[in-house]
């Protein structure tokens, strides 16, 4: 491809590229380009939001450049206020440790290992705080140059001066901190979600004080999670995880509704939009929960995740294969959920059972009844079945 062709596919569905003559001189000079992505490890998972900016990282990959992930090991400890109303919680050490363990092994899922350089950013962040002989005067340096009024230019900040809400001061440093892993990394673009527009242009602030080029910026849509209405994300419980066994994944992705189906389709695949469309919008859903389960788990794997759902939810039938559970004693049908392993508490389990989501053999159980042991089928929600034995 030209430079021009080669520009128009690498942004296709870009929200913002800053910018688009720069990104061109860079694709058309031969450089190997240092693309980065910075993913901070705040839960055990990478989700189906993640991949939109990771599919973008691996084509520049497939165009022979080198993709940076940087795992935020530092910066999720002071946590990224993008899109929030309020501050996150701070998470300890540990919890942010074992998260970047997962991060890292997931992210293989989309990205070429060959191609792939991983960092951790408290490499350079955390002698910045740890001893002043280790750079913290770097650091100062970097700060003095930035002002708190650039700073609250941050569309969410204003929205949480005006209500009222606060905002910490390791909120306002974030925004430096992530700006100067391009300084470490030497990036020459950086890629994130549209939420993140601020933090990246942020990178090209800090490059410019450390007299580097700065990187090119080239944001992404933000995948709306199965509820339909926020951002994927496990915080929502709206996600769908790379993690996610295949017919979880596959029974999420049909719980779409068909507007929801397209904005996957144009940001997970790479499918023809106008042959998907012209498809019964059933018959298209199926067709994308097996492309994205079996990009995860296999093709095999995808075509038996479509025949347990249509099995199950499209002619109601049971699952030829279910996990078994002793039930040995009476006992209230909650405790008995719970020990099952269909709900992870009393409270989750009696909510269940009052929202209609709890079935016996088909029929459903409205209230706590008290559970006499006999072979049954116990089904909670759609996808999750325990056949009880006495």
């Amino acid at each position: 491809m030209n430079t021009e062709e080669l520009l128009k596919d690498i942004t296709r569905g870009a929200v913002d590229v800053v910018s688009r003559e720069e990104l061109a001189k860079k694709l058309s000079s031969g450089k190997r380009l240092r693309v980065k992505l910075g993913v901070d490890p705040t839960s055990r998972d990478l989700h189906l939001g993640h991949s939109v900016v990771l599919d973008r990282l691996r084509r520049f990959q497939d165009l022979g450049h080198t993709a940076v992930l940087i795992i935020g090991d530092f910066t999720a400890q002071v946590g990224d206020p993008s899109g929030r109303d309020a501050t996150r919680p701070v998470l300890d050490h540990e919890s942010v440790a074992a998260n970047a363990k997962t991060y890292t092994e997931q992210a293989y899922k989309v990205l070429d290992p060959a191609r792939t350089e991983i960092r951790f950013n408290s490499e350079w962040l955390k002698p910045f705080f740890a001893s002043p002989s280790a750079g913290i005067s770097d650091f100062i340096n970097s700060a003095k140059n930035i002002t708190v009024s650039r700073l609250l230019e941050r569309e969410d900040f204003r929205a949480r001066l005006k209500a009222g809400t606060p905002i910490s001061l390791l909120e306002i440093f974030y925004p430096v901190l992530q700006g100067y892993d391009s300084v470490a990394v030497k990036a020459d673009v950086e890629l994130g979600g549209q939420d993140q527009i601020f933090n990246v242009l942020m990178g090209r602030d800090v490059q410019k004080l450390y007299g580097q080029e700065p990187q090119v910026v080239m944001t992404m849509p933000l995948l709306v999670g199965t509820d339909g209405e926020k951002k994927m994300s496990k915080s929502y419980g709206n996600y769908v995880a790379f993690t996610d066994p295949p017919n979880e994944m596959f029974g999420k992705l049909m719980s779409l509704s068909d507007s929801l189906m397209y904005d996957y389709y144009t940001l997970l695949t790479s499918e023809d939009m106008a042959a998907v469309k012209a498809e019964h919008p059933m018959e298209a859903k199926k067709k994308l929960a097996g492309l994205v389960t079996g990009r995860y788990h296999g093709a095999q794997q995808a075509q038996a995740a479509r025949a347990h759902f249509e099995q199950v939810f499209s002619r109601k039938e049971l699952p030829e294969e279910m996990a078994s559970y002793r039930a040995e004693k009476p006992g209230k049908l909650s405790y008995l959920i719970v020990a099952a392993g269909l709900a992870k508490g009393m409270n989750e389990a009696r909510r269940l059972i009052a929202q209609g989501a709890v079935r016996l053999d088909g029929e459903k159980v409205g209230e706590d009844i008290m559970f006499e042991p006999r072979n049954c089928v116990l089904q909670v929600g759609r996808r999750q079945f325990r056949r009880i034995e006495r």
